[in-house]
């Protein structure tokens, strides 16, 4: 089972935006990554497509290893370990290790 999901709120601990928070926007499990809505941005010259795609210089997110991500827990309010548990139904879940709340 995953420890970071999509539309997760993530806390990046390490890099140039240590510190902030984010949702994740997507995971990509081969390259170990995950794009964070508003983290490590970078500026993209792009070529005018058409009338209507504008061209210039764009920001957009880019791909942050997983090791630099925690999953910030909502029950505790603070960047926390994720654990897997097995439910009384037998199906995993994932869990706060400080508060042990089922996130």
């Amino acid at each position: 089972m995953e420890r970071i999901k999509k539309n997760d709120i993530v806390f990046v601990i390490s890099g140039k935006d240590r510190g902030k928070k984010g949702k994740v926007l997507s995971v990509l499990r081969k390259e170990n990554k995950a794009i964070v809505e508003g983290i490590n941005l970078i500026k993209r010259h792009q070529r005018r497509r058409s009338q209507d795609m504008p061209g210039g210089i764009i920001e957009k997110e880019a791909p942050l290893m997983l090791c630099k991500l925690m999953l910030f827990c909502s029950h505790c309010n603070r960047p926390t370990r994720v654990g897997i548990t097995l439910l009384k139904d037998g199906s995993k879940a994932r869990y706060c290790k400080k508060c042990k709340e089922v996130i």
